[in-house]
């Protein structure tokens, strides 16, 4: 019997990572995000989908400040969105600690299909504060 085995992804953990509340989220994170499989990763309170990388989970970031970024609120979670001079978007949680990040290419998957599957888990991490301007709420 053959079996196809995923490669384990290098991801650098966040400064918080071990933080217990990361644990609370990692453990209800979805297999699938889109059409990308979760595959495991070399350190702790870090996820990753698809092969090659998708999506890069981090939990245990650091919490962001006030920004310019423009924040989304998907089911209850507001995230605040950056745009690298690369085109790859960075996604961090804010009004909750630790703060979660994700990155991503909007061209490879939609940050709605991402966010939709993530806002759960991320959820798990009790919301300290909002964003005053949410320039997107959605329900997914």
């Amino acid at each position: 019997m053959l079996s196809a085995c995923a490669s384990i992804a290098a991801v650098e953990p966040a400064a918080d990572a071990g933080n217990p509340l990361c644990a609370e989220m990692m453990v209800i994170l979805p297999e699938f995000v889109g059409d990308a499989e979760r595959r495991s990763t070399n350190s702790q309170a870090t996820s990753v989908w698809g092969e090659p990388s998708k999506v890069v989970l981090r939990c245990g970031v650091q919490v962001p400040g006030p920004t310019t970024d423009p924040c989304v609120s998907v089911n209850d979670v507001d995230w605040i969105a950056h745009e690298g001079d690369d085109g790859i978007w960075t996604l961090t949680t804010y009004g909750r600690t630790p703060a979660t990040e994700v990155v991503l290419d909007p061209q490879v998957i939609p940050s709605s299909t991402v966010l939709a599957s993530l806002s759960q888990a991320a959820s798990r991490i009790p919301a300290e504060g909002a964003c005053v301007s949410v320039d997107k709420s959605v329900d997914l």
